[in-house]
């Protein structure tokens, strides 16, 4: 919206200019019926960026999940975010959350403390080596929050329902789902974060789409989520790429892909 000549200069770029009319009869003659933002929570950008003058416009560097990122705002982040999904509702148009739950901008031991790093260094972040002092870096972004603590979990839970519940949202893609599921570091299918989720009556019926992976050792892991958790394929991206493309070869590999991978997402007895 920030090049779109016809919505005010105030909107452009922001909540309400997603939802301006002009963009909604945009999205409506491409058919499309739900719209994934990028992260909106409140973040900022990484030291090296600061140094170079640049932006992390992404937003994949939270510092406070609970809040709609200002820079996306007139004036009140909340209203105004409740107001663009308000009316992407009536225009029959869900709107899906990419929520990074994989770190923090606090960064690796040599970062600056900024909230949870004082809190409770210990508990909010997974460590690594002999005396534990290192972060470990599922995220390859410095620290990984360690989702086997309590805390780290309620702060999930409580924050994805704030989302749902007090400001609309019908889903969520989940950064780096990998680096959620690691217990004592490995990865686990049944990780008590997605149990949780799927029992969670406000949660449980909303798109849950995984990025299954993760920058970490065996971090790769295509159609192991659980059932009621959906995946980001890539390996329908890449095959069907390539297949277009006119790589030799391809079609028995495109054919799995149209037909739902099936060789990826069947389960055990199905």
């Amino acid at each position: 919206t920030c090049l779109h000549p016809d919505i005010p200069d105030a909107q452009r770029g922001r909540y309400l200019g997603v939802s301006h009319p002009l963009m909604i009869e945009y999205y409506q003659a491409l058919g499309i019926t739900a719209l994934q933002l990028l992260p909106v929570h409140f973040g900022i950008d990484e030291l090296h960026l600061q140094q170079q003058g640049r932006n992390n416009y992404w937003g994949y560097n939270p510092l406070a999940w609970f809040a709609p990122a200002p820079r996306y705002a007139q004036e009140d982040p909340i209203s105004e975010f409740r107001t663009m999904v308000e009316q992407l509702h009536a225009a029959g148009i869900e709107v899906l959350l990419d929520v990074v739950f994989n770190h923090s901008a606090e960064g690796d031991e040599r970062g600056p403390t900024l909230s949870l790093r004082g809190l409770d260094n210990a508990v909010y972040y997974r460590r690594t080596g002999a005396e534990g002092f290192a972060f470990s870096n599922e995220s390859g972004c410095g620290n990984a929050l360690d989702t086997d603590q309590p805390a780290v979990l309620q702060l999930i839970m409580d924050c994805l329902r704030f989302w749902a519940n007090d400001m609309g949202v019908d889903g969520f893609r989940f950064d780096l789902a990998s680096a959620l599921s690691r217990r004592n570091g490995q990865f686990d299918s049944g990780h008590s974060l997605w149990a949780a989720i799927l029992q969670d009556p406000d949660l449980r019926d909303l798109k849950l789409i995984a990025e299954p992976w993760d920058v970490g050792e065996d971090g790769y892991h295509l159609g192991q989520y659980p059932e009621g958790i959906s995946e980001w394929n890539d390996r329908f991206r890449n095959d069907v790429r390539r297949f277009v493309r006119g790589d030799e070869g391809l079609l028995g590999d495109f054919a799995k892909r149209v037909a739902g991978s099936w060789d990826i997402f069947r389960r055990a007895g199905t």
